[in-house]
């Protein structure tokens, strides 16, 4: 006998559709599993015979021949194994024929016919939503994440028989309820919310004085500009990168599905939270790989630039990474994605984040206090070489951080707290919004050569600046177009509807700031 059923592969940060098949026949007793098959979902012929015997059920030995199509399709983890269950069990005829079509499932199974999580599975629910599926069985600790994906009907089984018996309808779990009373998946009953996860110590007020350096913090967050802050040890540097997350507003609907699919793919999503809700803030050590950063593998997996999608990627320390692990950052933040291309196959997975770091000037970290530093001018070239001018240009802020006094420690008033600043970067995101609704721009960072143009009207004062600094910093059209970037953000959250001459002058000195430590021949 012969019986189907549907499952997913995972392919980047999306699935494709995977049919089981199996048939059951006379002749002599064997087990054969064909479909471009990893050694992962060979072993399951195992778990499954295994499980299925623990489960209660009795075979009888015949020869069982299994295929997963398409056969081009690469298809690896553990997840085949309750669709494999299922497919031998309605081959079997333990199964109504009927009762298995157009339904899709997904699991692991352990010898005794437990069902256990596995990864992916909110893309996998989406795909069987746009397939028309009319049943998607998963595992019961991932029941939520499959029902965030709305207009699917979606079940958790905890064993393969309560697996069985949703299947044949005789016990139909009840879909979880919020407090409300209403059933979760789609959008529907799904908080939104307004305030950002903040731990009791990161927020903007508890950083005494450095209010340039929150200034521009805000500037960055208010148009998702690339940011670099440079000072001496202990001038708060990290402080202020590690309270950006605060200040972002909050993802929309769309965003926030988009961040759960790639945490679902790496297995990365929090128990009990079927949907990611606050902006990624991901902080890598400096000994990180080149491969842990972009993703990949003999079979690709989202990196550290797609786990900081939509959120904040902050790299401390930006000198002492690796030089071939920094420039692989240059090509995500030019396209916002990434493409990883191994043995296993080509994926594309997105890679929209805000680069934040941070770095020392040198060495010891007190140039160019001369009466401080310790190290040789070569040394002090040798240290900012490490950043390489391409990668440098890729920031639209470069900020000083400098020593803080001792007023500013003792006796500084409280500044901004985050609620204040947030409300302010929120207020000129919806500028934004109205600004590019209906074209290919979304923030005033996505702006490039003819988006500048037709956004960034500058009064005569603005356009004298901008020609001043052109020639005497040296820019490139890279750089003058994020300095134009970065003075049309200025202008927003001061409700200006054209760039003045002290917005383009306070974008010039954010661009100019880099000019203290690098140049063409080295440092000044």
């Amino acid at each position: 006998m012969f019986c189907s059923i549907l499952s997913a592969a995972l392919l980047g940060v999306d699935s494709r559709l995977v049919e089981v098949e199996a048939d059951v026949s006379e002749g002599l007793p064997m087990f054969s599993m064909v479909g471009y098959l990893s050694s992962q979902v060979r072993e399951a012929q195992d778990r499954v015979r295994t499980a299925i015997k623990n489960s209660g059920i009795r075979l009888q030995p015949k020869r069982i021949t299994l295929n997963m199509s398409p056969a081009d399709l690469r298809k690896e983890g553990t997840s085949f194994d309750l669709p494999i269950a299922i497919g031998i069990l309605g081959a079997y005829g333990h199964l109504r024929p009927s009762s298995v079509e157009n339904i899709m499932a997904a699991g692991e199974l352990s010898l005794n016919g437990e069902i256990r999580p596995v990864r992916g599975v909110l893309p996998m629910a989406l795909m069987a939503k746009e397939s028309g599926c009319r049943l998607f069985l998963v595992p019961r600790e991932n029941l939520k994440e499959a029902q965030a994906a709305g207009g699917i009907a979606a079940y958790g089984a905890g064993n393969l028989n309560e697996a069985i018996d949703i299947i044949e309808g005789r016990s139909i779990l009840e879909k979880p309820q919020d407090e409300e009373g209403h059933q979760e998946g789609g959008w529907e009953g799904q908080k939104n919310d307004t305030e950002p996860l903040r731990h009791e110590r990161e927020d903007f007020s508890d950083i005494l004085g450095q209010e340039a350096g929150k200034r521009a913090a805000q500037i960055a967050m208010a148009g998702l500009h690339n940011i670099l802050f440079i000072g001496p040890p202990g001038a708060g540097k990290s402080l202020i990168a590690k309270r950006l997350p605060t200040i972002l507003p909050p993802m929309s609907e769309e965003e926030q599905l988009e961040v759960s699919k790639i945490y679902s793919i790496a297995g990365m999503l929090p128990k009990g939270e079927p949907l990611l809700k606050t902006r990624p803030f991901r902080a890598p050590h400096h000994t990180v790989t080149a491969q842990a950063l972009a993703g990949g593998g003999r079979y690709p997996r989202p990196g550290e630039v797609s786990l900081a999608h939509r959120g904040v990627l902050f790299l401390d320390e930006l000198a002492e990474f690796s030089s071939s692990t920094l420039e692989i950052l240059r090509q995500p933040l030019e396209e916002h994605s990434i493409w990883i291309a191994r043995m296993g196959g080509s994926c594309m997975f997105p890679a929209r984040f805000v680069l934040a770091a941070a770095m020392n000037p040198c060495k010891c970290g007190y140039f160019p206090d001369l009466e401080r530093c310790i190290c040789t001018p070569g040394q002090v070239q040798r240290y900012l070489g490490r950043i390489s001018q391409p990668l440098l240009e890729r920031f639209d802020m470069c900020v000083e951080i400098p020593k803080a006094g001792y007023d500013d420690m003792l006796s500084a008033p409280p500044g901004e707290d985050s609620a204040g600043m947030r409300a302010k970067v929120c207020a000129s995101m919806e500028i934004q919004e109205e600004r590019y609704r209906g074209s290919a721009y979304r923030y005033n960072s996505d702006l490039d050569g003819e988006g500048i143009s037709r956004y960034c009207a500058m009064d005569r004062e603005a356009e004298e600046i901008m020609k001043s600094a052109f020639y005497r910093l040296d820019l490139s059209v890279r750089s003058y177009h994020y300095v134009i970037r970065t003075a049309r953000t200025i202008a927003d959250l001061e409700g200006s509807s054209i760039i003045r001459g002290g917005h383009a002058a306070e974008a010039v000195c954010y661009r100019s700031a880099d000019r203290k430590y690098w140049n063409r021949g080295g440092i000044y």
